[in-house]
């Protein structure tokens, strides 16, 4: 294409010592003006991978509009997740994480000019190869944005048996829900359930005096107890968090007990502290139980015969 251009491998070098131009794949360049992102990587990778070669995983999910990347890798992109299907050798292209693997042509679709697996492919992908916090963030947040159901996931289970990783792909479907707003939210889900605490309701809407009808996240409806999850975005302004803190004032009032959760509170020691807590919470508000079990009773048991005077 440079060639066609009129472009000459020495002038080609000369661009790159000078910065104009970068290399984005081996036999790719583009601008050093236009910003680095999976998106153009996967269209370098179409003008040069075979046909056989599939984006998948989480270079996948980026594509399908699902951020999955840990926080460094936003600025230092990982190798664009390429397989080759049918029994074709990965590639071993320098940019891409090559390896082969077992797709059906309904599970891949073209997106930026490149074959890419399929929503529901790749969610089960990266479900059975990530670790299970990020794996049911992942499940959540593909179930919200494509509309998947627990039938959809469970129908693609018996494709990776035998697979690495399809244990934990079984467990985390049924606790997967489309109703998860952001990852940290699922992932304080999971740390619930993983304590051996009841599961929340990913969101539950009460009336409020003043208020009107808002949203509570993680809760436990009829105990009134939730757990909150203040993520940087939208819970630094102090705006935003004077409106937080005049909303729950207000849930206070009507009785309900609400754990407020933020980065720092995941780690392991910390999140130690907000699981007793909770465990507290719902062990206060738990109906109490009984010595022995009580039966129906029938209008002719002696206890009615009150009735009757």
């Amino acid at each position: 294409m440079a060639t066609d251009a009129g472009m000459t491998r020495s002038r080609l070098r000369s661009l790159v010592r000078t910065g104009e131009v970068r290399k984005v794949l081996h036999g790719v360049y583009v601008r050093s003006s236009i910003g680095d992102s999976i998106a153009l990587r996967a269209r370098a990778a179409a003008l040069v991978v075979p046909d056989h070669a599939v984006v998948c995983d989480r270079c996948a999910a980026w594509l399908h509009g699902i951020d999955i990347l840990e926080f460094a890798e936003l600025d230092l992109l990982p190798d664009l997740d390429v397989v080759s299907t049918g029994g074709k050798n990965g590639s071993i292209r320098a940019g891409l994480f090559g390896g082969k693997r077992d797709l059906l042509p309904s599970e891949l679709m073209v997106v930026e000019g490149v074959s890419v697996t399929t929503p529901l492919r790749t969610a089960c992908d990266i479900a059975c190869l990530r670790g299970r916090f990020r794996a049911l963030a992942t499940l959540d947040e593909f179930r919200r944005s494509y509309r998947l159901s627990h039938a959809d996931l469970y129908n693609m289970v018996p494709r990776f048996a035998g697979r690495r990783g399809v244990i934990q792909l079984r467990e985390l479907i049924p606790l997967s829900t489309h109703l998860a707003d952001s990852q940290p939210e699922s992932w304080v889900r999971l740390m619930i359930h993983d304590e051996g605490l009841p599961m929340p309701q990913p969101q539950v809407w009460v009336t409020v005096p003043g208020w009107g009808r808002v949203r509570i996240e993680n809760a436990y409806e009829h105990l009134r107890v939730a757990v909150e999850y203040d993520g940087e975005e939208f819970h630094t302004d102090v705006g935003d968090r004077e409106h937080d803190d005049d909303r729950r004032a207000a849930l206070d009032v009507m009785g309900w007990i609400i754990l407020i959760i933020r980065k720092g509170d995941l780690s392991e020691v910390k999140r130690a502290v907000w699981l007793h807590e909770l465990g507290v919470a719902i062990a206060g508000r738990a109906p109490a139980g009984t010595t022995k079990r009580i039966y129906a009773r029938g209008p002719d048991h002696p206890s009615y015969r009150w009735r009757r005077r």
